[in-house]
């Protein structure tokens, strides 16, 4: 049994959670986003998690100029509706200041509101209602189509001369694998945003196949199609 499993109705989890805001950064139910943690308001946000519930927002600022606003610590630029939730299941300090953290993901969530806090930083009221498959783990995954993820990553790797721990990829359950890569994908906050939003596990791994043909045509111009 993992931290996470103990939440096994949207009843377990809080109503109103604090969130952080990041471009490009996604995390997804039962995946695990390392973050390095270095603003004052972040920090606090941490250590009121530590003695509180342990569960942390992730959610990309919405657009382009919100994306340049957040790196401003008096900018409050809207949010996108849709995040997901952690909990802090890894924590260490640094002799600098910083902390190192790895969040667990526990299932998506809707913005319903954001309070006006007396907090550094932003705390929302959510709805969890659309995502309670997101607390089933391996929702849906039989239906994943695994063999053509497996051809284009692997293509992908031999276009970029990468290497991958092919035991670990093969020992992995799809829904490990498709959010893992998904996380860990090259692609921009938009994208990101739409790999979070996908309805089901298949959907997410059709958008992330689709998503990297498209990059590897954008590589190679003359070609077609993607085998």
């Amino acid at each position: 049994m993992t931290l996470t499993d103990q939440y096994r109705d949207i009843a377990d989890l809080p109503g109103t959670i604090p969130v952080f805001p990041l471009a490009g950064a996604i995390l997804l139910p039962r995946g695990q986003l390392p973050l390095n943690i270095f603003e004052p308001r972040y920090l606090k946000m941490i250590d009121d998690a530590l003695r509180g519930d342990r569960i942390i927002g992730m959610v990309q600022p919405d657009g382009e100029e919100a994306i340049l606003a957040s790196q401003m610590p008096d900018k409050q630029p809207p949010l996108c509706a849709i995040g997901c939730a952690g909990r802090l299941t890894s924590f260490a300090e640094t002799g600098d200041g910083r902390i190192v953290i790895t969040l667990t993901g526990i299932s998506r969530f809707r913005i319903k509101s954001e309070l006006t806090a007396l907090t550094p930083y932003r705390q929302c009221e959510v709805d969890w209602n659309e995502f309670a498959g997101d607390l089933i783990a391996g929702h849906d995954q039989d239906k994943v189509s695994r063999e053509r993820l497996l051809e284009i990553l692997k293509e992908y790797l031999e276009t970029h001369e990468l290497q991958a721990d092919w035991r670990a990829i093969r020992l992995s359950s799809n829904e490990t694998l498709v959010n893992s890569l998904c996380t860990i994908s090259p692609y921009g906050p938009r994208e990101k945003q739409a790999l979070l939003e996908a309805k089901t596990l298949e959907d997410r791994n059709q958008m992330l196949i689709a998503l990297t043909e498209k990059a590897l045509q954008e590589l190679s111009p003359n070609d077609t199609t993607v085998q």
